[in-house]
């Protein structure tokens, strides 16, 4: 029976740790933030490669770390499964010996039948004796998790898993390892820098800076609700304003600029006086200035387009809003800004949903 991951850590050397994460049996947590953050050290802790000064890591009754009572579990004696960004499939070996090399027990017709078993898993029949640098690099990819899994580990580890593949073949192997998952129930871990493909991914995903965690949360809460103005930056968020919170308890206000905005019901408890503040794109609604305006209570606002760029599909606007004295950011798909005629200098009309409008605490 698969057991949850349990560890805490904390390092002042070579890189700041500070965090505590619990990942439950199925679950796939992926870590993000930028480079030099403590991401893939945080991988070497579990997998046994890197001791912190201080901390344990624990899967079910298994105790692999435990600095208080000197315990380090060697990383042999750790039931770990890692999927690299290079892959590091042996070049001599055939994908099958790839993954019995990997395997612990059983006689060589066991372990034999249990890799095609696992490469029928992630879709290679057939491909069983050739070699990596007969494999596309897709392929590669798949061995590399096939012989992850080939352990039986307690835990999966994904280290940048698809960031040496281009853009099609990651966003098929991403559609692959999703549906792999349904069979897969152990903890996992997966180190990424695409915040799309953590969203996409993940049960939960941890934001880390310099080794430390700022929130931990699935991401439609993540993305909609970040605890800070750093994580929302973090996260490739602009819409960061500040305002006076007023009104009274039960009918808060908030003061931005000249304009008096209504927020939701998480605003009831924040006290009044000074507050950063955060608003989603998906929370925002661009209309024509012709369009029929809103009641007094619909946080409506005038704009002019400063920017108008198109992406691909979508088209990336920043709205200067004079009354509040601020620049509002967010795509729109491009169907949308061509049929609406979206230029740089156009007047627009934004609302700003009320359950949208979110406090942020305090850095």
């Amino acid at each position: 029976m698969s057991a949850e991951l349990d560890l805490l850590l904390e390092a002042r050397r070579p890189i700041p740790l500070d965090i505590r994460l619990r990942v439950a049996p199925g679950e796939l947590v992926a870590l993000v933030g930028p480079s030099g953050s403590g991401k893939s050290t945080i991988l070497r802790c579990i997998a046994g490669l890197h001791r912190p000064d201080k901390g344990s890591i624990r899967i079910g009754q298994e105790q692999w770390l435990d600095t208080g009572t000197n315990r380090m579990c060697p990383p042999q004696q750790r039931r770990v499964g890692i999927v690299f960004q290079d892959y590091l499939l042996f070049p001599h070996l055939t994908a099958r010996q790839n993954l019995t090399l990997a395997m612990t027990g059983g006689t060589a017709a066991e372990q034999r039948q249990r890799s095609d078993q696992l490469l029928e898993q992630v879709h290679l029949t057939g491909l069983a004796e050739r070699y990596p640098a007969q494999l596309s690099g897709g392929q590669q990819q798949r061995v590399a998790v096939a012989r992850a899994l080939a352990r039986d580990p307690s835990v999966l580890l994904l280290d940048e898993p698809f960031s040496a593949v281009d853009r099609s073949t990651r966003t098929r192997l991403q559609r692959e390892l999703a549906l792999l998952r349904r069979s897969i129930d152990i903890p996992m871990v997966l180190v990424t820098h695409d915040l799309e493909e953590a969203r996409a991914m993940a049960d939960r995903i941890c934001v880390i800076q310099a080794g430390c965690g700022l929130q931990d949360a699935d991401p439609e809460t993540l993305f909609r609700r970040p605890r800070t103005a750093r994580v929302a930056r973090l996260l490739g968020s602009y819409n960061i304003f500040r305002g006076e919170r007023g009104g009274s308890a039960n009918t808060p206000e908030l003061q931005w600029g000249s304009v008096r905005l209504r927020p939701g019901k998480e605003w009831r408890d924040q006290p009044a006086g000074s507050v950063e503040w955060f608003i989603p794109e998906s929370d925002i609604v661009l209309q024509r200035p012709e369009a029929t305006k809103t009641g007094p209570d619909d946080n409506g606002i005038q704009g002019c387009i400063q920017e108008c760029v198109s992406l691909g599909n979508r088209t990336s606007l920043r709205v200067v809003c004079p009354d509040a004295n601020a620049t509002l950011s967010l795509d729109v798909p491009h169907h949308r800004a061509r049929r609406q005629r979206l230029t740089t200098g156009e007047i627009v009309w934004l609302r700003l949903l009320q359950d949208g409008i979110h406090p942020l605490q305090p850095e």
